[in-house]
């Protein structure tokens, strides 16, 4: 078991979505447990797709979720939501952009199989770009389903599980009348991965490694 203080020293965190709630979604409460285990980490966080209200909605949530100090860059790209495979020659040449900014140590993205081709695009543009780097895919729950087993469980707090869950509905009001939109959908999630990890507090995130480098020079 590998612990998140045994990362390097004060990391380097680049988060990626496709739209404006999909990073707090996948992998919110791990944000909070990489703050508290690393004290000096930053966070970039880069976001595909939204309109002006949704951007102001993220731009809340990060706030709300990353201390004043570890606040990195906050990037939109101004994508079409709901058809960014459409826009992929002009994607890649956002990914060489987003490739001059300060090195990740760690990378959250969509992952490879998620049922939603905007998620999907945004992993392949992840791995494009950053193919020697560590990256840990997040899950987003959806009406067209698509969840499997993890290989890689962050165990939670509780208070971590709630706050992440009341954030995502005091954030992102404009999303709060979907029906899959609920506490009880996200906690539900935490509540299932945290079961397969045996966690203490019953509650975790789950995430995909593709690719992982353990030991080099």
């Amino acid at each position: 078991m590998l612990g998140l203080t045994d990362m390097q020293k004060d990391p380097h965190v680049l988060c990626v979505g496709a739209h404006c709630d999909d990073i707090e979604i996948g992998c919110g409460a791990t944000l909070l447990q990489l703050q508290h285990a690393n004290p000096g980490s930053t966070f970039d966080w880069v976001v595909l797709s939204g309109n002006g209200d949704r951007q102001a909605e993220t731009s809340l949530a990060m706030r709300s979720l990353l201390k004043p100090n570890q606040r990195g860059k906050l990037i939109f790209g101004d994508f079409p939501d709901a058809s960014l495979p459409a826009s992929y020659a002009e994607l890649k040449a956002f990914f060489k952009r987003l490739q001059k900014l300060r090195r990740p140590d760690l990378i959250f993205c969509h992952e490879r199989g998620d049922a939603h081709q905007d998620h999907r695009i945004v992993n392949e543009m992840v791995w494009g770009a950053f193919r020697d780097h560590m990256i840990l895919e997040y899950e987003v729950p959806k009406w067209d389903g698509g969840l499997t087993t993890p290989n890689v469980y962050v165990p939670l707090t509780s208070t971590q599980m709630r706050r992440k869950v009341s954030l995502l509905m005091k954030a992102f009001g404009s999303q709060r009348s979907r029906d899959w939109f609920t506490p009880q959908t996200f906690e539900g999630l935490m509540r299932l991965r945290g079961v397969e990890c045996r966690a203490r507090s019953g509650y975790a995130e789950g995430f995909f490694a593709r690719k992982l480098v353990l030991f080099g020079s």
